[in-house]
């Protein structure tokens, strides 16, 4: 079998790579997954773009946890985006830590790991680092590409950066810019991170990680990620393990005990440095700012066809975010869809059971077919 494709995949292309910052990156190394098979005329593709702690692992267990694949409640067969009909590809976004190039990996300059010299980048260099890698397994035009939260922002720069090689965009709660509010939230964690002690300006990599910055980062971010319909109808007040308040700081409460939980975990399959550079990323991320202050100049002239999905208790990026790409959109004269899904899982709606979204993907995708 070609080694270009399959699972636990990877390439070292020799760039350079030309970021936003106006630095130059080489050489580049993408990890990434593919599933299906890429069909005579190379028509037949769909990437698949992950969020800030996801990764490539889309449809296959991930080999540190064990778990299923991030949206293998999308991705497989008789699902929505079919191996049996699509060749499916998902890469681990530029500056993350699942073997793509990021903070973790060897600087060639030096021999050890960047840290912090790593370069600042952005969700458009995340999108050209992505571009490469279809370079390199010959794919010139996606039937299309489909992200949601991060993911959906990296669908929106394709859309606007490669429009002749975007047929179909799916975008997924997700928003054309970060708010105020979400670079706050982001800064809490980045300086949750860089007040432990071990973090030690990034060069940790031969010693003990900061986990505790990084655990705390991941519970206030976790919190965004949820509803208060949903973690009151799963939490309320109820104590855990116990029939009495401790009246001390230990965990009583059950949410308690989950957020800790969530962070831990977390510390164990993500690298810190990693979590600040991609939080960054997004928190740079303005599309219209991209094309002169206007953002229906980012789909000026497209023929991509856009289907746009919120849900209605998402508050990091709730649904008149949705709207404003939406009108976008109808302002640049793209084919777009749009519609607001009713779920009490918050802005993680995307990533759980969702019947209405399956069916939306799916009528979507074959529709273009």
């Amino acid at each position: 079998m070609d080694q270009r494709f399959g699972l636990n995949a990877h390439v070292t292309l020799p760039g350079p790579l030309v970021l936003d910052s106006g630095a130059m990156l080489a050489p580049v190394e993408i990890a990434y997954e593919t599933y299906g098979t890429l069909n005579a005329d190379a028509s037949n593709a769909i990437l698949i773009c992950h969020a800030l702690t996801g990764d490539q692992h889309v449809a296959s267990p991930h080999p540190r946890t064990g778990k299923p694949g991030w949206w293998a409640r999308m991705v497989g067969a008789g699902l929505p985006i079919d191996p049996a009909r699509h060749f499916i590809v998902c890469a681990n976004v530029l500056g993350s830590c699942m073997g793509s190039s990021g903070p973790a990996s060897t600087n060639p300059e030096t021999g050890t790991p960047y840290g912090m010299a790593f370069p600042v980048i952005t969700i458009r260099d995340m999108v050209r680092t992505q571009a490469m890698l279809l370079d390199h397994l010959g794919v010139k035009r996606l039937e299309a590409v489909v992200g949601g939260s991060m993911g959906g922002m990296q669908a929106l720069s394709w859309a606007a950066t490669y429009p002749a090689r975007v047929a179909a965009c799916v975008v997924i709660a997700a928003t054309a810019r970060h708010s105020a509010q979400n670079i706050a939230f982001h800064e809490v964690g980045r300086q949750a991170v860089m007040a432990d002690p071990n973090w030690r300006d990034g060069d940790y990599y031969d010693a003990d990680p900061p986990a505790a910055g990084l655990a705390v980062a991941r519970m206030a971010a976790h919190i965004t990620y949820l509803s208060e319909a949903g973690l009151t109808a799963k939490f309320g007040r109820k104590l855990q393990d116990r029939g009495a308040k401790t009246f001390g700081f230990d965990a009583d409460f059950q949410v308690e005990s989950y957020l800790r939980h969530q962070g831990l975990s977390f510390t164990d399959r993500f690298d810190a440095n990693a979590y600040l550079y991609i939080t960054r990323a997004m928190d740079y991320f303005d599309l219209a700012e991209e094309h002169g202050g206007m953002l229906a100049h980012a789909f000026r002239g497209t023929s991509t066809r856009f289907c746009v999905v919120s849900f209605d208790t998402d508050w990091l990026y709730p649904t008149r975010e949705s709207r404003t790409i939406v009108q976008a959109l109808n302002a640049a004269g793209a084919p777009a869809s749009f519609v607001e899904l009713s779920s009490p899982f918050g802005h993680d709606a995307f990533l759980l059971e969702s019947p209405e979204l399956r069916r939306i993907v799916d009528g979507f995708l074959r529709a273009g077919a």
